[in-house]
């Protein structure tokens, strides 16, 4: 269909929006066609969030238009978006996973018999009815914390459109999702979209813009920077949209150590149905990789190293101590600190100020005498970390889930990096944020390096492993199959990638 003959669904125009401090949006633009996939790109803090905030009706703007299938709003509520057809299906898919598939679709509204009795056949029919005129099959008997991402993210969709939304937002839906649940979970919008309903993209995953979307919207520090047709475009050419500039691979300088001095070492650890026989050593000052596909082993025993699960049979040192640790608050002590992967579940408190955040691992240092805390060391220390981190932020009081994502990762950075650790175990550190934002983490690990800490990173991305670490690990089945020294011929992303997916794991090199 010719752009001139397609519908506008939505249509904002010249929106501003200011918090203290921040001038969040500057005069944007954002227009959605019915039957469209369109994606919203840009680093974090471009104003991606705050446009969708404003959509869902869950931030007031300071001037500008919204228009929704003809209905014009200077400003809308949370209920006035419903109605008006918008819905929001985010990262991490929010229903009632006790209850079954046709009890989330018939919420508030399940039928009854004479004697006022839910009639279970007829909720059991009825869903069933709604989710084939969708052309989604799913067990609606089944509870729906037995159902995969993908499908929670599908019946996620199917909910909003049996409140009669015609326009919904997908805020990173393949996060957490195996290529084979994306493609399922493609093909299910897809259908959708033929239906004529319409999509925004909200994605980091620039290769997934690419595959699904028809349009793509670029917001940088809160002005937009252009809409485009996917087709017009490629990788290199968003990512100058995004970031204004070119945008290299990172490329960590390495020194070679002065002398190999070994701060973790690992001896035979071995926990069942995990990982056998793990025996490496990271060195100070050394960024090593732990890299596997999901089920190798590198995720439980990255976490085991920390505590947050159990290490099993062997031996862990640090410093030439055992690591006895049996939680994150002993591993601590002992000189590990651990970024998680899902750094809103442990590695942030996201109602609570930046400063608290930062410091709250290390609040034992800064009390005084009778329990008060030493605000002007505290003070002192967060705003060096702000400083030397790059944390956006308009205050170190500002609520840490109210900063971009880049900036929440870094936060965490913050505080680990407060404990002086000996050891740092970073668990996907770039998972879900921009590719700015990634060169800064990494250029955060590499400072870190340089001050002695040794860092060992458990990621797949192999690509941005080979810019920042010495060596890598491949894990699979649970022993470590292959040993890639960064720099040498066979260190390059191909070999690194059979190697993680079984191929020629017959030796340790």
């Amino acid at each position: 269909m010719e752009a001139e003959a397609k519908k506008i669904l939505l249509e904002m125009k010249a929106i501003h929006k200011a918090f203290p401090g921040v001038q969040a949006l500057s005069d944007v633009d954002f227009t959605v066609w019915e039957g469209e996939i369109h994606g919203l790109v840009g680093k974090n803090g471009a104003g991606k969030s705050t446009l969708m905030a404003i959509l869902m009706g869950l931030q007031g703007v300071d001037s500008g238009t919204i228009t929704i299938d003809g209905t014009r709003f200077s400003e809308m509520t949370p209920s006035e978006a419903l109605a008006a057809g918008v819905a929001y299906v985010p990262q991490r898919i929010n229903m009632m996973s006790a209850l079954t598939v046709a009890e989330n679709i018939l919420a508030g509204d399940l039928p009854v018999n004479r004697m006022g009795f839910v009639n279970w056949r007829e909720v059991y029919r009825e869903a069933e009815e709604r989710l084939d005129k969708l052309g989604l099959k799913l067990d609606v008997r089944q509870k729906v914390e037995g159902l995969g991402v993908a499908e929670q993210a599908m019946l996620a969709i199917a909910k909003a459109l049996f409140s009669n939304a015609k326009l919904i937002i997908l805020d990173e839906p393949t996060a957490a999702l195996p290529r084979p649940e994306i493609d399922r979970l493609f093909g299910f919008v897809r259908s959708l979209k033929d239906r004529g309903v319409a999509f925004i993209y909200i994605s980091h995953h620039l290769e997934e813009v690419f595959e699904i979307c028809d349009r793509v919207t670029v917001l940088r520090n809160g002005y937009l920077v252009e809409t485009r047709e996917v087709k017009e475009l490629d990788t290199a050419g968003l990512i100058r949209l995004m970031v204004g500039e070119d945008v290299k691979e990172f490329e960590r300088e390495r020194a070679p150590l002065a002398q190999e001095e070994p701060v973790m070492v690992v001896k035979g650890l071995t926990r069942r149905g995990h990982y056998e026989g793990i025996d490496f050593t990271v060195c100070r000052g050394e960024v090593v990789a732990l890299s596997g596909l999901e089920g190798s082993g590198a995720s439980a025993l990255g976490k085991g190293l920390y505590g947050l699960e159990r290490r099993g049979q062997g031996q862990v040192l640090v410093n030439g101590e055992v690591l006895t640790a049996r939680s994150p608050e002993e591993a601590l002590k002992q000189g590990v600190a651990y970024l998680p992967q899902d750094r809103y579940l442990y590695g942030l408190v996201g109602a609570r100020p930046v400063r608290e955040n930062i410091t709250y691992p290390i609040l034992g240092r800064l009390v005084r005498a009778l329990g008060l805390i030493q605000a002007e060391r505290e003070r002192a220390i967060v705003e060096r970390y702000i400083r030397e981190l790059g944390i956006i932020t308009p205050s170190p009081e500002q609520a840490v889930n109210l900063l971009s994502g880049g900036n929440q990762q870094k936060v965490v950075f913050a505080k680990l990096a407060a404990t002086q650790p000996a050891v740092l175990v970073l668990h996907e550190p770039t998972q879900g944020i921009d590719v700015h934002a990634k060169l800064d983490i990494y250029r955060i690990v590499s400072e870190l390096s340089a001050q002695g800490v040794a860092i060992l990173i458990v990621s797949s991305e192999v690509r941005e492993l080979l810019g920042v670490c010495d060596r890598i690990l491949v894990m699979y089945n649970g022993t470590i199959t292959r040993e890639f020294r960064v720099g040498e011929p066979e260190a390059n992303p191909a070999e690194i990638l059979l190697a993680i997916e079984g191929g020629n794991n017959h030796v340790r090199q």
